[in-house]
């Protein structure tokens, strides 16, 4: 009788799944947290001066390229409409000429849109004008921020995310929010309110990450002339390396009860322990199976 049993690639089931997790934030000192390090920032549409018109309260940035930075990365195709500006893209012929203005219309830019609805962005181009932005580390957020969980309040306004990539105060859209960056974008050039979303102390915000997690389940199956030595040391007769057992241990009647599954790699190590919340008798007479969930 073996001590160890090989599983093959049908004894494992892998299977990926979405958990989250809630974080809540209380006043500006806490957001700053070195253990946190949400930052927020205000960008402003003016000449770039190197040193001068700084904005950050964990890393300190040019306003000029805190605006410009955004207005690529997720408004480049919404400055001259908030449904997106496409461009049309040329044909290349079978003989290699190109044949400019001939294909279909597609966006210039990625802009990381959260969904194929209309995607509705409006951002300010006017000289001067200002946004402000929070940025939420990923190691906070995961793999994105779970839509419809982003609520930030300050001392004048309320902003949550509606689920579909929108930041809304009360019930007008104001911004945006690009969930797999962590970033909440105000684009309503609002200067009172763009100051207290970026600078305010007497602040709330709060969230939820995701992950995914992959959930790997093992079949253990013992054959009825399986796994039929105890090795409970009260089992054993004389001495405890004597390896005797009690006579009533020896009949064909005797089954062992189970109540630890180890799973070790290839060497031979031990990676993992299941405890059963109660002993299992194994059977002489058909299979037992036993199933151990293990998440990753």
């Amino acid at each position: 009788m073996s001590v160890y049993k090989s599983l093959t690639t049908s004894d494992v089931i892998l299977t990926p799944f979405k958990v989250n997790k809630s974080f809540s934030f209380q006043g500006a000192s806490a957001i700053t947290a070195s253990n946190v390090g949400i930052d927020r920032f205000r960008g402003k549409n003016i000449t770039y001066i190197s040193g001068s018109d700084t904005t950050g309260q964990i890393k300190t940035q040019s306003q000029a390229l805190i605006y410009n930075s955004i207005k690529q990365l997720y408004y480049t195709n919404y400055l001259s409409s908030s449904n997106g500006s496409s461009a049309n893209i040329p044909i290349i012929n079978p003989d290699s000429t190109i044949t400019a203005n001939g294909g279909s219309n597609q966006p210039m830019y990625e802009n990381y849109l959260s969904n194929t609805l209309l995607a509705n962005r409006v951002f300010p181009t006017g000289s001067n004008d200002v946004i402000g932005v929070m940025s939420i580390p990923s190691n906070l957020f995961g793999e994105y921020i779970k839509p419809g969980t982003f609520s930030y309040i300050n001392s004048i306004a309320a902003y949550t995310d509606d689920g579909e990539g929108g930041l809304i105060s009360g019930s007008t859209k104001v911004g945006d929010i690009i969930y797999k960056h962590g970033m909440a974008i105000m684009t309503a050039n609002n200067l009172a309110h763009t100051n207290r979303f970026v600078l305010d102390s007497n602040i709330t915000c709060s969230f939820q990450s995701t992950m995914t997690i992959h959930e790997s389940q093992y079949k253990c199956t013992l054959n009825p002339n399986e796994f039929t030595y105890t090795q409970n040391p009260s089992a054993i007769t004389g001495s405890s390396n004597s390896g005797v057992v009690y006579d009533f241990l020896t009949g064909s009647y005797f089954q062992p009860y189970i109540t630890t599954v180890g799973l070790y790699n290839n060497a031979n190590q031990l990676v993992a322990v299941g405890k059963l919340s109660q002993p299992l008798q194994s059977s002489n007479v058909t299979d037992t199976t036993i199933l151990v969930n293990l998440d990753l």
